[in-house]
């Protein structure tokens, strides 16, 4: 097929799920000579619109894996704003070294029932955003080269297509379960969906970067000590505050984050499906 366009679009609060779907869109983008463009929609002003493709384009998608599946909080946006409209797709799920569980594969699910047709897919580890110890540093530059390499496979693929291919097969579950509920560090299920960032009032400077840089929207701008809206537990305003002013002291999230370093602090391996 004679692809003329390659797209990166991607929800990534913290960085990780922008560099693994930047890398590999440029290397797609290079190895079918097309036109390499990309859309970020972490921030809501970026998911007020529908975002429609066209046949001689190729696609990939990332999100992070929360709980095992796409963010609750984006699947709709997932569903509702994306038209595939007969172009190639390549969804990518990011997990922070514990399991993709089932966020590959519901993407894929997604990207199909929006009119992609998905030839490729990846499940990728990057650092978790609520520990310093797992995978940490990721994606470094082993990643980013493997998934180099794997770009330039998807191209080929993609290039030597006549007819359009039956949906990629993903590790997964189908049709996909209920999120992967979170434990504590004695095998408890750990319910801290309340749970917000709380600021420390010595180090904060109100600069508002953490306001700023929120995909909720949901720190109040005027003073950012409040947070009024949902939180998500993506970590952006905590990693991205320069003043180090930003974390959460939820208990039982804690002895969640605990239990996640005590068994996941391995090097997970990267997947792909071609």
């Amino acid at each position: 097929m004679d692809i003329k366009k390659v797209w990166a679009v991607y929800f990534s609060p913290t960085g990780g799920t922008k560099k693994y779907t930047v890398n590999l869109a440029k290397a797609i983008a290079e190895g079918l000579g097309a036109e390499f463009e990309e859309y970020d929609y972490t921030l809501p002003e970026s998911r007020e619109k529908v975002l429609g493709f066209k046949e001689d384009e190729l696609v990939v998608i990332g999100t992070p894996v929360y709980a095992g599946r796409v963010p609750n909080k984006l699947i709709g946006f997932v569903q509702n704003n994306f038209e595939g409209n007969g172009a190639l797709g390549v969804p990518v799920a990011v997990y922070g070294n514990r399991s993709v569980d089932n966020g590959l594969i519901e993407l894929r699910i997604e990207m199909e029932n929006n009119g992609f047709h998905t030839i490729a897919g990846a499940a990728l580890v990057s650092q978790h955003v609520m520990s310093d110890i797992m995978a940490v540093g990721r994606p470094d530059e082993s990643d980013v080269e493997y998934i180099k390499g794997f770009g330039k496979q998807v191209a080929k693929k993609a290039a030597a297509l006549t007819e359009y291919p039956a949906p990629i097969a993903v590790k997964g579950i189908e049709p996909v379960p209920a999120y992967y509920t979170p434990l504590d560090e004695n095998g408890q299920p750990a319910k801290f969906l309340k749970a917000k960032p709380v600021t420390d009032a010595e180090k904060c400077t109100e600069c508002g970067i953490c306001a700023a840089v929120c995909p909720m929207g949901s720190i109040d701008k005027e003073n950012v000590f409040e947070v009024p809206g949902v939180c998500i537990k993506c970590q952006a305003c905590v990693r991205k505050c320069p003043e180090d002013a930003k974390h959460f002291t939820d208990p039982v999230m804690l002895s969640h984050i605990k239990m996640l370093e005590t068994n996941y602090a391995r090097r997970a391996e990267n997947e792909v499906f071609i």
